[in-house]
């Protein structure tokens, strides 16, 4: 009995001891609270940056926090479908769908508004072609005739150019990889060549920037030898000098310090942690014979297909390019040209040059396309459209212009899973796409990832086929200004080749 009663009075005190352990911890949680507001009441009220903070300590905070979260419950909560920018809700699901490998199906209506300005209305045919009519949309020759090794390209949609740095390890893995199995180009971006894109064994367009990364030498000049030995990969079709971007014409790349490890540096030839900032324009390209002839120069070096990429301000340089070309002849001209609109971007870039530098891809593309149509130089120069051509209809509408092919970055970021978080420079992307860190990275499985990749590329190649079908044409490539209408601010609409007539080829222009 004794015994018993020690046991049990034992217990007793362990239970006290433990309630009175429980009593000073939160105690010790309050006070530590109570010491931790009082300090941020102090360095609130005594701060003179912020007028809330200094005027309502502690509570303001809350304003600052709720701004910060609010463009990410935005998307969830309160934007409609077709309102957010730069993607839309509605856009983004299609996009998810069509990577899915779920259709494009809708149920009830369409929620796009056809009365909007600016909205797409393809002109059906009443009596669309039959599934016995169609034709596979050909494959074009990109060079030919013009460079010892031309490139001739499978796939209408590709994938545009994103460095290795701007996007992560496992997204430029599983780029590759997807661009293999759906048949479509992958752009190295101006980040050099990694071993990330060879990794698929896809098609690849090494592109060139005002840096020059991955075919500089230690003084940040062309290495000759290292160009050649680029060229020489059979999966390197063609290279590509960037001139400018539709998200900052003006600019050069901009990779911040955070972002660049020692892989991406080697690569690049810079040192790591530092920020990775381009010229603004190529210094030894200040003309336009002065860009023909840097084009000449990569292509008899390379013997393989070179083109431009560049964001358009006006009618000025494609006509001046024709007209250069024109007088100095055709093995002086870019055997493809990309036009990127302002509103492309899927890295860095300063808001001023993003808002309110370049035109938007609706008017350059009819600019440019009209200025080689008019010198007769469509069939030597292919056309390449870029700047927010995510959907079919709006690659279907860039063909109707006069492309030959379209390409899109923030669409294949996308399927590889962007949920359009908006932190592409911070380095904190939680998808795992714009990152380099490796707990954020882990979400991106490539085996998954480079499927939905591809079946996006597939989808959208086929939807810009049912579009061309339904227009009453076999294939995608006969797709014309006549085919599709944009609605004006009246309310009405108006035909594609009426508000941009197909000009004439003037007498002696190259045909």
């Amino acid at each position: 009995m004794r015994a018993l009663g020690a046991s049990t009075g034992g217990r007793a005190m362990d239970v006290d001891w433990l309630q009175m352990l429980k009593a000073g911890l939160g105690t010790l949680v309050a006070l530590l609270l109570v010491a931790a507001l009082f300090v941020m009441f102090v360095r609130d009220v005594t701060q003179k940056k912020h007028t809330v903070l200094r005027n309502f300590p502690v509570v303001g905070r809350f304003r600052y926090w709720f701004e910060e979260l609010g463009e990410y419950f935005r998307q969830y909560f309160f934007a409609n479908d077709r309102e957010e920018m730069p993607f839309n809700r509605a856009t983004r699901s299609w996009i998810y769908r069509l990577a899915k490998n779920e259709g494009g199906i809708i149920g009830f209506g369409s929620t796009y508004d056809l009365h909007a300005s600016g909205a797409l209305i393809f002109v059906n045919a009443p009596f669309p072609v039959l599934e016995s009519e169609r034709l596979p949309t050909p494959p074009l020759a990109i060079g030919e005739g013009w460079c010892r090794t031309p490139f001739v390209a499978q796939s209408i949609v590709n994938i545009s150019g994103m460095s290795f740095g701007a996007i992560s390890e496992p997204a430029v893995r599983a780029l590759s990889r997807g661009a293999k199995e759906a048949g479509c180009w992958l752009d190295t971006g101006e980040g050099g060549l990694a071993p990330f894109h060879l990794e698929g064994g896809c098609d690849l367009i090494m592109q060139i920037g005002t840096a020059r990364y991955g075919v500089r030498d230690a003084n940040g000049q062309y290495d000759h030898a290292r160009i050649r030995e680029i060229a020489a990969r059979e999966t390197v079709r063609a290279f590509e000098i960037k001139l400018s971007q539709g998200a900052k014409p003006g600019k050069g790349g901009v990779l911040p310090g955070g972002k660049v490890t020692e892989v991406i540096a080697s690569i690049r030839g810079i040192a790591a942690g530092c920020d990775s900032i381009s010229p603004n324009r190529h210094p030894d390209i200040g003309t336009m014979d002065e860009l023909l002839d840097r084009v000449a120069w990569l292509r008899d070096l390379t013997g393989k297909p070179v083109g431009i990429k560049t964001a358009i301000g006006g009618r000025y340089f494609g006509n001046e390019m024709a007209e250069r070309i024109l007088a100095r002849g055709l093995e002086y001209a870019p055997d493809f040209l990309v036009v990127d609109g302002g509103e492309g971007g899927s890295g860095a870039a300063p808001q001023a040059l993003a808002d309110h530098v370049g035109l938007s891809i609706d008017e350059a593309l009819p600019r440019v396309a009209d200025a080689l149509l008019a010198a007769g130089l469509k069939p030597r120069v292919r056309l390449v459209a870029s700047g927010k051509l995510v959907t079919s209809a709006r690659a279907a509408w860039a063909l109707c212009c006069g492309a030959d092919f379209v390409n899109t970055a923030r669409g294949f970021m996308f399927a590889l899973g962007c949920i359009q978080a908006l932190r592409c420079q911070t380095n904190t992307c939680p998808t795992g796409i714009t990152t380099h860190n490796p707990r954020l990275q882990r979400g991106l499985v490539v085996e998954e990832k480079y499927l939905r990749v591809a079946n996006y590329a597939t989808n959208m190649n086929k939807e810009i086929d049912m579009i061309a079908h339904s227009c009453g044409v076999r294939n995608a490539r006969e797709l014309e200004r006549c085919h599709v209408r944009l609605v004006q601010p009246t309310g009405g609409s108006i035909a594609l080749d009426v508000l941009y007539p197909i000009p004439a080829v003037a007498p002696g222009k190259a045909a």
